[in-house]
């Protein structure tokens, strides 16, 4: 056992903390079952692929999480700064903004889909 004397906001505490690995296995194992997640991008990944050419500028997601709202549609003219898509991360809402005056060419995503970091949103022109 080990004893720290901790401070938070000004109260100090001693804390005694027993030594074992017991414990420590379980966080271990619980991320390692988070990756199970990712095969729902996978279908994601063909919109990517038939996106290349729809419009040269590509919109893409500045974090994972699921798609809570397309604000814009193709063919909309939008201004740097418009919100094209909303997605919803750690239970925040996050607008996907466009990067420049345009046209939107391509939507390739819709409200509920998974999307992770990275991925293309919309193409503009």
């Amino acid at each position: 056992m080990k004893n720290y004397t901790i401070t938070v906001n000004g109260n100090v505490y001693d804390v005694t903390v027993e030594e074992g690995t017991g414990s420590g296995a379980a966080p271990v194992q619980a991320p390692k079952a988070a990756p199970a997640a990712a095969p729902k991008a996978a279908p994601a990944a063909a919109p990517k692929a038939a996106s290349a050419g729809a419009g040269s500028v590509k919109v893409t997601a500045s974090v994972p999480g699921k798609v809570f709202k397309v604000n814009a549609a193709a063919g909309q003219a939008v201004k740097a700064g418009d919100a094209i898509v909303t997605l919803e991360a750690m239970k925040m809402e996050i607008p996907v903004v466009a990067p420049q005056d345009g046209t939107v060419a391509s939507i390739e995503v819709a409200a509920g889909d998974a999307v992770e970091n990275g991925q293309v949103l919309a193409t503009m022109n």
